[in-house]
């Protein structure tokens, strides 16, 4: 009896070691707010290289615990350049004005324990609707336009479209809208174009740069050099707090050339504004690149803050209003140049940047008042002040 004992004593030891083994940290890091305001619906990315040498399959597992609370946050882990090595892990902290907060990053923890699936990012190609590219998550959706709709407008066919502006896509909830709306116009015959109550599409894009297109302005022609439709694609990543993907246009002609265009764009949940990273090269060197947002009907208010580094368009916008904007790391800013032409979709407040090292980055995005987000202008100013100053200023961590 007593041997039968010490075996049940051993097996209970070895469970309990197991499941301490299972929630033992296997690194805590702290994060830090350097500013003097919360922070929420930020990304911080914890690089794989700063854990050492250890193997994607134990990164894959990680989770991330706050060290006081026992909460647990959504994770997603990205190989960014899809080279079969994971290269970062990125959630989302909740921090207090200047507040430095400790977590854990386990391995293998209880589903249980875990957040449930809800709010999300996504992207795709979408070859049934000719040949679109679509991103959104839970506050905004954008889109751009492929091959196939610029092989259209050359053979005359009206259904094409010619651009490589942005699209914004207005949405008014916080769920997934671009499947349920391709599928509710091309099978259902419906329209995106009319709000039921999820939002719509009456954004106007044309030949314009639409919410964030570029091109290479020539001042003493008073010209905006553009391509055409994104010839190439691949997706990156999709999850709960990032879709990531790549689009490639044709070469396309300026003052500098031939030039060569690679657009690395990226949205993560919580966030009116998606990041650009422009890869670019010409015959000559591209000494300044210009990102556009479109005027329409030229019935809004222009801001900017150069020193701060955003630019603000804020217009009437149906039965509604919107505001577009811009934001952008001063290193990279060159200036502005408010375009006001009769020519229509050629009216844009041009923001002019310089290319470092061949790149250029910056976040362009929108805020629909019916959308319920921003109320007024001022509101909208303020959305754009803070991501600049926080942008400036990102969340830091440090491995313990």
């Amino acid at each position: 009896m007593k041997k039968l004992n010490n075996v049940f004593f051993l097996v209970v030891l070895l469970l309990f070691l197991n499941g301490c083994n299972q929630n033992r940290p296997l690194y805590t890091f702290s994060v830090e707010n350097k500013l003097q305001v919360a922070r929420m619906n930020e990304t911080v990315s914890i690089q794989k290289s700063d854990l050492g040498n250890i193997t994607c399959e134990l990164f894959s597992r990680f989770s991330v615990q706050d060290s006081r609370t026992g909460e647990y946050f959504p994770v997603q882990v990205i190989d960014e350049d899809l080279d079969g090595e994971l290269d970062y892990l990125l959630f989302q902290p909740v921090l207090d004005a200047g507040e430095t907060r400790n977590y854990s990053l386990l391995a293998d923890v209880d589903t249980s324990l875990l957040p449930k699936p809800g709010k999300s990012t996504f992207s795709r190609f979408v070859p049934e609707r000719t040949d679109d590219y679509a991103w959104e998550n839970d506050r905004v959706a954008f889109r751009t336009y492929g091959p196939t709709a610029q092989q259209m407008v050359e053979e005359g066919n009206p259904a094409g479209t010619l651009s490589s502006g942005i699209d914004c896509w207005l949405k008014r909830v916080d769920y997934p809208i671009i499947n349920k709306w391709y599928k509710k116009a091309l099978e259902e015959g419906g329209s995106y174009h009319e709000d039921t109550g999820e939002g719509l599409d009456d954004f106007h894009v044309g030949a314009s740069r639409g919410c964030g297109g570029v091109g290479i302005w020539s001042p003493g022609e008073e010209k905006l050099y553009i391509s055409r439709n994104f010839t190439q694609w691949e997706r990156i990543a999709l999850g709960p707090i990032r879709t990531l993907f790549e689009l490639t246009y044709a070469p396309w002609s300026a003052p500098v050339g031939m030039v060569e265009e690679k657009k690395i764009i990226s949205l993560d949940l919580g966030s009116n504004l998606a990041r650009f990273e422009i890869l670019i090269s010409a015959d000559e060197p591209v000494e300044e690149l210009s990102v556009g947002l479109t005027l329409h009907e030229k019935e809004g208010n222009i801001q900017a803050d150069q020193e701060k580094g955003w630019f603000s368009y804020w217009q009437p916008h149906g039965d509604s209003e919107l505001g577009m904007g811009i934001v952008v790391e001063p290193e990279y800013l060159a200036g502005y140049t408010e375009h006001d032409v009769d020519e229509r979709d050629q009216s844009h407040l041009l923001v002019h940047l310089k290319p470092i090292k061949g790149k250029i980055v910056y976040y362009a995005g929108f805020g629909w008042k019916k959308g319920g987000q921003f109320d007024t202008e001022s509101a909208w100013i303020e959305y754009l002040d803070g991501y600049a100053q926080r942008l400036s200023s990102p969340i830091s961590y440090h491995i313990k």
